[in-house]
């Protein structure tokens, strides 16, 4: 599928991860300018090599999206660069399988919620009043299939996500009809290396797995209606359906 981007500034939180890294490039294909930070230092530069040292984008070190002031620099660094922020793209998060629900350490339970829900609340936030200045923006979430399920064995993991998904909804309704605020819900994803999950491709529809691109591919579909807001898109290959 074809998109066109072309002038438009992006920011992907998470840009270095499995799906991030896939959204990058997918904007990138499209014509897009992007701004990818990244927590570690040269993690962006080694991943996106065409991107680096051109002035039509940011690849930006040492940037906690936990961290409300370092993502404020970043959003700063930004609108100094392009003097707008057409959309926000959070794909950063994390996942741990837990034990029995007597066992589970509350310490993930604060890591989760704080790494999936809080830090897309403060990016959300950060780039709102330039996009409120704009006259338009648009926000798309990562969530996932499990903040719709219920899975047992990732609680703390599961409940973040289905948080994402209402904080996705509260936004879109907050922010309308200025910004559309969306969110992706993944099912299971292979990711090179990665062995098949031949239980779920069983109880899939589609018979597969999904893969990073098509995340990607769902991310950019949802940047170019102009009618939908604060829904959860799931992309799960009919896996729900089972």
């Amino acid at each position: 599928m074809m998109f066109d981007f072309s002038d438009q500034v992006i920011i992907v939180t998470g840009a270095t991860g499995n799906l991030g890294s896939a959204v990058v490039r997918a904007f990138h294909a499209a014509g897009a300018h992007i701004v990818a930070p990244d927590r570690s230092t040269g993690r962006a530069r080694e991943l996106f090599p065409e991107l680096a040292g051109s002035k039509d984008h940011i690849l930006a070190d040492g940037v906690d999206v936990t961290d409300p002031e370092q993502v404020g620099r970043l959003v700063q660094e930004t609108l100094d660069r392009f003097e707008r922020i057409d959309v926000l793209v959070n794909t950063v998060g994390g996942f741990r399988a837990g034990p029995s629900v007597h066992e589970t350490p509350l310490e993930a339970w604060d890591f989760l919620f704080n790494l999936n829900a809080r830090s897309v609340f403060i990016a959300s936030r950060a780039v709102v009043p330039a996009m409120l200045r704009q006259g338009r923006g648009k926000i798309v979430n990562i969530a996932s299939l499990g903040g719709l399920l219920a899975w047992p064995g990732y609680i703390p993991y599961a409940v973040s996500k289905a948080g994402l998904i209402h904080l996705t909804r509260c936004l879109a309704r907050a922010l309308g009809p200025e910004i559309q605020v969306n969110c992706v819900c993944p099912g299971s994803i292979q990711f090179p290396g990665d062995a098949p999950d031949e239980s779920y491709i069983r109880k899939a529809a589609l018979g597969r797995t999904g893969e990073a691109n098509d995340i990607a591919q769902a991310v950019l579909f949802l940047l170019t209606q102009e009618f939908i807001t604060g829904q959860a898109l799931v992309v799960d290959g009919g896996y729900a359906l089972a």
